[in-house]
């Protein structure tokens, strides 16, 4: 009896549609994480890219448990010396929502080549309105 390995090209990619309004980050990013990945697939296979295409719509109406607003915070270096820079999340939703949950979604995906390929699977756009309407993307229900 042999092992069969799922290759890239042979899987049958689909679109979801995720509607972020109400819906908690964290919950929303670990289900669509693991969409990206393909772990929803009986061919899923951990080295290879199985998964399928997200949209994101209504970045900006999400929702988060607790003081997550006011006390999460989020860094990046500019590369010069003594510039860190930080951002409570609350400032982050206002200035860029489509990059909160980009970043969510980032850390629970694999931190090499396959990762930044899934990535870019992965579509998140501030208000209802999406450009891949002729995909026919699938509704994806997340519970709450």
């Amino acid at each position: 009896m042999k092992t069969g390995f799922t290759k890239k090209e042979d899987a049958d990619r689909k679109w979801y549609l995720v509607d972020a309004k109400g819906l908690i980050l964290g919950r929303m990013a670990a289900e669509i994480a693991a969409r990206l990945r393909g772990k929803h697939k009986p061919q899923y296979t951990p080295n290879t890219d199985t998964g399928d295409f997200v949209v994101v719509v209504n970045a900006d109406r999400i929702k988060v448990t607790g003081n997550k607003l006011r006390q999460k915070v989020y860094y990046r270096h500019t590369g010069y010396v003594g510039n860190l820079k930080e951002a409570t999340l609350q400032e982050r939703l206002q200035r860029n929502p489509e990059s909160v949950i980009r970043d969510a979604v980032w850390g629970m995906l694999p931190k090499n080549r396959l990762g930044r390929d899934l990535i870019n699977k992965l579509k998140v756009y501030r208000g209802e309105e999406h450009p891949h309407r002729a995909q026919n993307p699938e509704q994806l229900k997340i519970r709450e």
